[in-house]
Formats: C-alpha cells, sequence, structure tokens
C-alpha cells in the first residue's frame, strides 16, 4: 500500500511558476507508474501528466504540454510536477495517484491517463492563479 502526500499549492499570479511535490510512503513506490491529475469546481477529473514506474518515460496532457514537466525520485519517493506559465484556467486542486496497473510492461501509453487505473490518491493541494 502507498500513502501519498501533496504540497507546494498555493496563490500565484498569471505567468507564474509553482512545484509541486507528493511525498510516498512505503518500500513499494518506485514500482508504481505515477500522474497528476487536477479537478476544478464544477468539472470532471483531469488528466495533467504521468511518469512510468522507471521515469523514462513521461506523458503530458494536451492543455499543459510545453508548460508543466512531471519527474520522480525514487531514491526519495518523491514525484514533481513544475508549472510554468501559469494560467487562471490552471487553478484546481492537483491530485497526486499512483497506478500499479500502468507500470505492466506496454500498458503505461494506454492507461497513465485514466484515473479509474490509478489505485492510491493523495488528498490533493490548491493551486489558484490570479488573473
Amino acid at each position: 500500500q502507498v500513502q501519498l502526500v501533496e504540497s507546494g499549492g498555493g496563490l500565484v499570479q498569471d505567468g507564474g511558476s509553482l512545484t509541486l511535490s507528493c511525498a510516498g510512503s512505503g518500500r513499494t513506490f518506485s514500482i508504481y507508474t505515477m500522474g497528476w491529475f487536477r479537478q476544478a469546481p464544477g468539472k470532471e477529473r483531469e488528466f495533467v501528466a504521468a511518469i512510468s514506474w522507471s521515469g523514462d518515460s513521461t506523458f503530458h496532457g494536451d492543455s499543459v504540454q510545453g508548460r508543466f514537466t512531471i519527474s520522480r525520485d525514487n531514491d526519495k519517493n518523491v514525484v514533481a510536477l513544475q508549472m510554468n506559465s501559469l494560467q487562471p484556467e490552471d487553478s484546481a486542486v492537483y491530485y497526486c495517484a499512483a497506478s500499479g496497473g500502468a507500470s505492466l510492461p506496454g500498458l503505461f501509453a494506454s492507461m497513465a491517463g485514466r484515473p479509474g487505473e490509478y489505485d492510491y490518491w493523495g488528498q490533493g493541494t490548491q493551486v489558484t492563479v490570479s488573473s
């Protein structure tokens, strides 16, 4: 089992940057595909980015491509989301999640963007971008 705790959210101006971190507990952290999702009020949960268990593969959603970057450090059990050029529409609660299924050989690309494929979720951290 993995427990996830997000941090780093806050209030930032349009065009600014933030880095979110997700700390995972448990010896098996490194075997999970890790993802970031976000949810704004009244909207469905949206895929933001994912990274394979080894860190060799990453996948970013269309709305954040070129602005956000996901990374991980398995020695420290941490996954990060660097967010640049933030826009008001990026305001949401950001969630970190872990998927065992997406770590299976050949399944990362097809499963990493689906919230239903994730087994463990953090409590979320609020990001607010002011215009």
